[in-house]
């Protein structure tokens, strides 16, 4: 059973009960990501979030980590475009010691100088390694092409010079700044007591009544070419498109898109690409959905000799979209969709963060039985009209790696509208 609660301060507290479990999920939700960043503060989101476990004013990053090793819990976090969520997994019995120390380090962090230069340099190691592997590489040059000079288009790691830039004071004002109640969840799922879970976030997370922090920038969609050329044993590839936000009547429709196109074996871009062409190992598409924008992503990797016939192949599969969608096809992908939700929910964590997420995006709880009837309510007319309004739009390419044999970009932008 789902319930919520707002505190006076502007927080809430949502919670969800899950039978037979015999552990809890907490999580600290805020709406506040790398696309709030201005150019001089990106990266200090990702940062931020790295130095959460660092120590407060009564714990040390070590007995954070202790006080957890020594119930067998688990305490996490992670940095997205539009949120930073922190998260804890603990037996249902320990929850107050989950609750205790999420509220301590939202409200009494200290950024010590030490841990700051250690943590700084884990970022680094991080960022190297992010350009050392293709895979992550070629989504920074497919934003900064899709989304150019704003923060959309800025990768949520950062650069070493400026995530070495940054002071305590830096961290302390940024998180004065954005962590404020009312853009703020915490959420709980598993074996957890509404009532008792409201009582520890009264306890822990007496946090002061503000008004929340500024928005982000407006995303303008640019689109256009880029192609990087290296030496590696594939091209590395991705096509996008512009397509709708996350607030339409059509955000679901995109998710059955994308897995019809591009989301499992039996997927067009599957069953064309690797079963009958055998171009790529893997090939898949999505959609990601912002506040403001959308954006739906094909991405494959192939040797540099078969890159003229995979980018035309994408294109051709694409532009099918816009014609023809079987019946068969739609009753495959809402089945996925409906399976793939259901079977995640038998995950505690899954469900906390969905719980802070939606409330912070949608301003509502959208729960299992309410996605499925949306899923189920998608029509082939839907599908097939958003489908003619994603081929029509501006082709944006990134392309890692022997871009030689690449088609050229106005005649893949050409294809799509064939």
């Amino acid at each position: 059973m789902y319930q919520m609660t707002t505190l006076p301060n502007g927080l809430r507290v949502a919670s969800e009960f899950l039978p037979g479990c015999e552990s809890v999920a907490v999580a600290v939700t805020c709406g506040v990501g790398a696309r709030y960043e201005s150019e001089n503060e990106n990266g200090i989101s990702h940062l931020l979030e790295h130095m959460a476990f660092k120590g407060t004013k009564t714990r040390t990053a070590r007995d954070i980590a202790e006080a957890f090793d020594n119930v067998g819990g688990q305490i996490n976090a992670y940095t997205s475009m539009e949120l930073t969520v922190y998260y804890a997994k603990v037996l249902k019995n320990d929850v107050r010691l989950a609750v205790d120390i999420l509220g301590d380090i939202m409200q009494n962090s200290t950024f010590a100088e030490d841990e700051l230069a250690r943590e700084k340099d884990v970022v680094i190691q991080e960022i190297a390694m992010h350009f050392d592997t293709p895979d992550d590489l070629i989504m920074d040059y497919f934003d900064e092409t899709a989304f150019p000079a704003q923060p959309l288009g800025r990768s949520i790691l950062s650069s070493e010079d400026r995530v070495s830039s940054y002071s305590r004071d830096d961290l302390f004002r940024y998180m004065d700044t954005h962590y404020q109640p009312p853009r703020m969840v915490l959420s709980a799922a598993g074996n957890i007591d509404h009532a008792t879970f409201v009582k520890l976030a009264e306890e822990y997370f007496a946090l002061p009544k503000r008004t929340a922090g500024p928005s982000f920038e407006i995303a303008t969609y640019g689109g256009g070419d880029s192609r990087i050329n290296r030496d590696l044993e594939q091209m590395h590839l991705i096509f996008g498109l512009p397509t709708v936000t996350m607030h339409t009547p059509d955000y679901y429709t995109l998710q059955l898109y994308a897995s019809i196109l591009g989301g499992g074996m039996s997927s067009r871009l599957f069953q064309e690409v690797r079963e009958k062409r055998g171009l790529a190992y893997s090939v898949y598409a999505s959609g990601s959905a912002y506040e403001d924008c959308g954006v739906m992503s094909v991405v494959a990797a192939a040797s540099p000799e078969r890159a003229g016939e995979l980018s035309s192949v994408l294109c051709e599969q694409i532009a099918s979209m816009a014609s023809d969608i079987s019946d068969a096809e739609i009753t495959r992908a809402k089945n996925q969709h409906k399976a793939e939700l259901l079977m995640a929910r038998e995950a505690p964590q899954t469900v906390a963060t969905w719980m802070g997420r939606h409330l912070i995006m949608f301003n509502e709880y959208r729960q299992a039985a309410d996605i499925t009837t949306r899923i189920d309510a998608i029509t082939k007319e839907r599908l097939l009209s958003l489908g003619q309004h994603i081929a029509g739009g501006k082709l944006t390419i990134a392309a890692l790696g022997d871009v030689s044999g690449l088609l050229p970009y106005d005649q893949l932008q050409a294809k799509l509208a064939a």
